[in-house]
């Protein structure tokens, strides 16, 4: 079994660095994530995904964050452009399910084609009349079961494009009043609440390969974020029963506190299979790296499990669901 490091890392540019190549090819990192700083051409990517693998030694998984909306990194010229999902979802009315099926599944092509094979989505946090708008667009709506629903249908849409999903933000993210790039959200809901609204889309969606943590506090449960609390991680593997591979959010983000060690080692500890570590010099993602080290026994197979998820991607008319899609949703998908 291949031994791979317990991070998932990025680029600072278009290209790899002589310096970034001798990083990876030293940590050998499960997994690497785009950012617009990586993104310029069709062939530029698909350079740089090769690059990424060369430099891991192994067919590393490459994800991105292609939500729609704010949270696009592949964007016009040469890719679609995608409204905000809760907009998207209420365009779409009562053909909600199906559409959001093709629209992932045409965003698993334009992914697929450039080389990266996982996307940070489907997005379950269950939004509400609170929800901090920096979450709130990219949710798919305020009902868990069509949430759930809608869910689903994305992930379905991806896996059929040989995209690995990755489910977010576990175990839910949608009661945040705050942002967690700068401050650390406090939930102060039952645990009886969580588990009928928050909990119930991961609870539904535990079959999926990958999942990332959010960086929460649930105060009803624990004192710690969801990312380093061992009581969070019990209650994502027991009571919500994700047994897939489990990421991190971005551990740069500052609602974590202290020193990257110390974080990437409390999220390892806490659970978490492999670390995300992001937009940080080249110094610190060596210390993340190390403090790391390879994953767990556990981690690999869940690891294995994930890659063996990544199909060829089905045959379809894209001419044909692009059209389609336009059709439900009132609005020209072409890009």
């Amino acid at each position: 079994m291949t031994n791979f490091g317990a991070t998932i890392l990025d680029a600072s540019g278009l290209r790899l660095t002589a310096q970034e190549k001798a990083l990876f090819r030293e940590v050998r990192p499960f997994g690497f994530i785009l950012f617009g700083r990586n993104i310029d051409t069709p062939e530029q990517v698909r350079a740089l995904c090769a690059e990424l693998r060369d430099a891991a030694g192994h067919d590393a998984v490459i994800t991105i964050d292609q939500e729609g909306g704010r949270v696009q990194r592949l964007r016009p010229p040469f890719w679609r452009d995608w409204s905000p999902p809760l907009d998207f979802v209420q365009a779409a009315g009562e053909n909600a399910v199906e559409a959001m099926y093709l629209r992932y599944r045409l965003i698993a092509h334009e992914l697929h084609e450039v080389g990266i094979d996982s996307n940070c989505a489907p997005m379950v946090d269950v939004a509400g009349t609170q929800t901090h708008d920096f979450l709130r667009n990219r949710c798919y709506g305020t009902d868990p079961r069509q949430v759930i629903k809608l869910g689903r249908a994305a992930a379905d849409g991806m896996l059929a494009g040989g995209v690995l999903p990755v489910v977010k933000h576990m175990p839910g993210h949608g009661r945040a009043t705050m942002d967690s790039h700068f401050d650390l959200p406090l939930i102060s809901a039952s645990y009886e609440d969580l588990i009928a609204a928050d909990f119930a889309p991961f609870r539904a969606l535990n079959d999926l390969p990958m999942g990332m943590t959010a960086h929460l506090v649930y105060e009803a449960l624990d004192s710690r974020p969801a990312t380093l609390s061992p009581v969070m991680m019990q209650i994502i593997r027991k009571e919500i029963g994700f047994d897939n591979l489990i990421m991190t959010d971005d551990i740069s983000m500052q609602a974590l506190k202290g020193s990257i060690a110390v974080i990437t080692h409390d999220a390892l500890a806490a659970g978490c299979d492999v670390v995300l570590y992001c937009n940080a010099s080249l110094k610190d993602r060596a210390v993340a790296a190390d403090a790391a080290g390879e994953m767990t026994h556990a981690a690999q197979l869940r690891a294995q499990r994930a890659l063996a998820a990544r199909k060829v991607p089905d045959d379809i008319d894209i001419p044909a669901v692009t059209a389609r899609l336009s059709k439900l949703v009132g609005e020209d998908v072409h890009g």
